[in-house]
């Protein structure tokens, strides 16, 4: 079987991994170890655990256990003290406190889940991210970032993870880049949870080594204050960048259609589709990676947790997970 790798955040990972893990493939998730937000963040500065949110929506997606079971992990207390706290991120960190390890706390919960494939933390270092604009202002973690609107109008002057982590890349996450045949970059908010992978020492370089084909899957939508300009192209231009190398080799791009009401909402947020110029296609010394257009838009109506104190920051357009790993499946 192939071994193909992703890596990303939380629900960028969560849809494509669910369409994934339906093909006989020897599947590995590296996971974002950025999150400061929510439930995780609480859980980190009180617990001093590792980010558990990432992880577990990682792990839900690659389970085969009981519905029951993958509802329990997502179950997310509505009153009282634990209000806003999702109980599998309470799991995994029960789980780091009792072996010693977040590492050994998500293998026992893939035995328990009956996970299909591994899920790995790309670093297991606490590490924060940070942004420094060119206004000399820094923006400190994930969730600071997420909310702040001015970063594409201010400029950035340097994107890096807390250089007292000294976040070295997980042993096993380097492993699996070596041996990968395909390496699937995305989707995900791009500052937040895909780039933060790249910022962790030893994982960009090992992508540059790697012998497998890199897919990265282009969001649907840019981010409001972030990539608000964006195009295709500046995507792919700033992962080449981050890798170190022009490593991209396709790019899945939607063509798809969204619901024209939910369009509007998106544009009087300022977050528009994205968009790329056709016009480069004819021109060979542009790009050297491979543009896969398809309809991979997920028809399927987005509810949220009342109790999800950062449901706000989560996207209403989001791709079809089986649509996206057909197309996928095609390039390897």
């Amino acid at each position: 079987m192939k071994n193909v790798v992703t890596i990303g955040g939380g629900m960028g990972s969560f849809m494509l991994l669910s369409g994934l893990k339906k093909y006989p493939i020897n599947l590995s998730a590296i996971v974002s170890m950025a999150d400061d937000g929510g439930s995780t963040g609480v859980l980190r500065d009180e617990l001093g655990v590792l980010p558990p949110g990432d992880i577990r929506q990682c792990l839900v997606a690659l389970s085969d256990s009981s519905e029951i079971l993958r509802t329990l992990m997502n179950y997310r207390f509505e009153k009282g003290g634990l209000k806003g706290h999702n109980f599998g991120n309470l799991f995994l960190s029960a789980l780091e406190k009792i072996t010693g390890s977040f590492s050994k706390g998500i293998a026992e919960a893939e035995k328990i889940l009956n996970v299909k494939g591994e899920v790995i933390p790309v670093t297991e270092n606490d590490a924060n991210l940070y942004i420094e604009l060119k206004n000399g202002k820094k923006l400190k973690g994930e969730n600071e970032i997420n909310h702040n609107f001015e970063i594409e109008k201010i400029g950035i002057k340097k994107i890096y993870l807390n250089p007292k982590a000294k976040a070295k890349a997980n042993k096993k996450a380097l492993e699996k880049i070596r041996k990968a045949d395909l390496i699937i970059i995305g989707p995900g908010n791009h500052y937040c949870s895909v780039l933060p992978n790249f910022l962790v020492s030893g994982i960009a370089e090992a992508i540059r080594k790697s012998k497998a084909k890199v897919v990265y899957n282009c969001n649907l939508v840019n981010k409001k204050g972030h990539t608000e300009k964006f195009t295709l192209d500046d995507y792919v231009n700033s992962m080449n960048k981050n890798i170190g190398s022009a490593r991209i080799d396709y790019v899945t791009f939607n063509i798809g259609e969204p619901d024209a009401k939910l369009v509007k909402k998106y544009e009087n947020k300022k977050e528009l589709l994205i968009k790329w110029n056709k016009k480069n296609k004819k021109n060979k010394k542009y790009k050297k990676y491979k543009i896969i257009e398809a309809d991979l838009l997920s028809q399927q109506k987005v509810k949220f947790d009342k109790a999800d104190k950062i449901s706000k920051t989560r996207s209403y357009i989001r791709h079809d997970s089986e649509k996206l790993a057909k197309t996928l499946m095609k390039i390897i």
